[in-house]
């Protein structure tokens, strides 16, 4: 049983295939898949392809990248989808230094409010950092947070934040993207990592796996995209991090998934 804790197949560059994807997926073992939600937009998309499929857990948020674009109504709106579907988590939420122009009030400010609603609801929320982790970590302290945790998908920060941020209630998460030589410094940061907040993600449609690890390789109007069966390249690349067999990893990973999303 595989559980992938980050992805996008609401992704349009996923309309033509995914039909067969959805289709393929529980044939190979995927037990549970957490579709994030980026704005307002696309969030109805989500819920629609988790209407349709009992194993896809929805996830909605306003991702940090798309907080200019945000109407007056976003959080009002955020709460009904939330109130539909009360497996869902919020995300995806947080901080990016990384865009073009970024808002970073903007972006604290919907962080905050994103934040406060799970604890509110009592859901896990998932976060989104690029060269930010500072501030991430600063307002994560200044924060009441969920006490179901909080999710630091495909985790970029430095080894030493490691402990502040677990003892705060982070999991951290591994995509395959990580099994590119340039992010061999980053896959190595989980072999610190607790055992007991470890978890896997596709990200799909983006952060693919090197051709030379890739099984699945997927073309969309002649452009590279991550195929979500990809996730058992970072079962296999986590494993290989931490000394283990896949088999036991996945284990461990079923467990901690359920730990912070609940029961599939």
């Amino acid at each position: 049983m595989l559980f992938d804790a980050h992805n996008h197949l609401q992704d349009h560059r996923l309309d033509a295939v995914r039909p067969e994807l959805m289709r393929l997926l529980p044939r190979l073992g995927v037990a549970e898949v957490v579709v994030n939600g980026s704005a307002e937009e696309d969030w109805e998309d989500v819920a629609r392809i988790a209407r349709e499929h009992p194993w896809v857990r929805p996830a909605f948020g306003l991702h940090p990248w798309y907080v200019k674009e945000r109407s007056d109504a976003w959080l009002v709106t955020l709460r009904r989808y939330l109130t539909e579907f009360p497996q869902a988590p919020v995300g995806e939420v947080g901080l990016d230094r990384w865009i073009e122009n970024p808002d970073i009030d903007a972006q604290v400010q919907c962080l905050r409010l994103q934040l406060a609603l799970a604890v509110e609801l009592n859901r896990p929320a998932t976060v989104h950092c690029l060269r930010a982790w500072g501030l991430l970590e600063e307002q994560l302290r200044a924060a009441v947070l969920p006490k179901r945790g909080f999710l630091l998908h495909s985790y970029g920060g430095p080894e030493e934040m490691i402990p502040c941020l677990a003892s705060l209630g982070a999991y951290f998460s591994l995509s395959p993207y990580f099994g590119h030589e340039r992010k061999a410094r980053q896959l190595a940061v989980f072999a610190a990592m607790p055992l007991d907040r470890l978890l896997v993600e596709t990200d799909a449609p983006d952060m693919w796996p090197p051709d030379e690890l890739n099984p699945n390789p997927l073309q969309v109007e002649g452009r590279p995209v991550n195929h979500p069966a990809n996730l058992r390249v970072s079962y296999e690349l986590l494993a290989k991090v931490r000394g283990m067999t896949v088999e036991v990893l996945e284990a461990v990973i079923a467990e901690n998934h359920r730990r912070l999303f609940g029961i599939p």
